[in-house]
């Protein structure tokens, strides 16, 4: 049995999706969003992101993170700032010398649906079907998340071993 964490990195809000993997079942365990103020200092913002990812890891404890990689933006303001909340997730997670793996976003969406240039509803849909969900996970920042964490399913042998 082991959990991954799935992390789609921002700066107003960064999504989460823990999902526990036991043999061929696989279940969502929590998921949700770390907000920051968009009035307070982005300095500030990056260490309530830390502490905040801080808190989730040692309460959750997982096997493993999976993390969505950068993808260009036209804006590039919003990337270099999502660039350094990545950096501050990186840091917490070797922090914690814990196993990271990361994905373009095209692979997340190829692993979820089959599809690389599925679009954002066909991956809530197909992220609730996979976990049992009832309804698509909201906000959609935490259903990216959960679909980061779904990615990672297949490399979780090669990372962590058996337990």
């Amino acid at each position: 049995m082991h959990t991954i964490l799935g992390i789609d990195p921002g700066f107003d809000r960064l999504g989460f999706g823990l999902i526990k993997v036991d043999g061929a079942k696989t279940k969502a365990l929590d998921f949700g969003v770390i907000t920051t103020s968009k009035t307070t200092d982005f300095g500030e913002r990056l260490v309530q992101i830390e502490e905040d990812l801080e808190s989730l890891i040692k309460s959750s404890k997982p096997d493993l993170v999976s993390l969505e990689k950068l993808y260009t933006t036209v804006n590039q303001k919003t990337a270099m700032r999502v660039a350094e909340s990545r950096g501050v997730v990186l840091l917490v997670v070797a922090r914690h010398g814990l196993p990271i793996v990361e994905f373009a976003p095209n692979q997340v969406k190829s692993a979820v649906t089959g599809d690389g240039g599925a679009d954002k509803k066909a991956m809530q849909k197909m992220v609730a079907r996979l976990l049992g969900l009832s309804r698509v996970p909201k906000p959609d920042d935490a259903a990216d998340a959960l679909a980061i964490a779904l990615t990672a399913v297949g490399r979780l042998s090669l990372i962590v071993g058996k337990k």
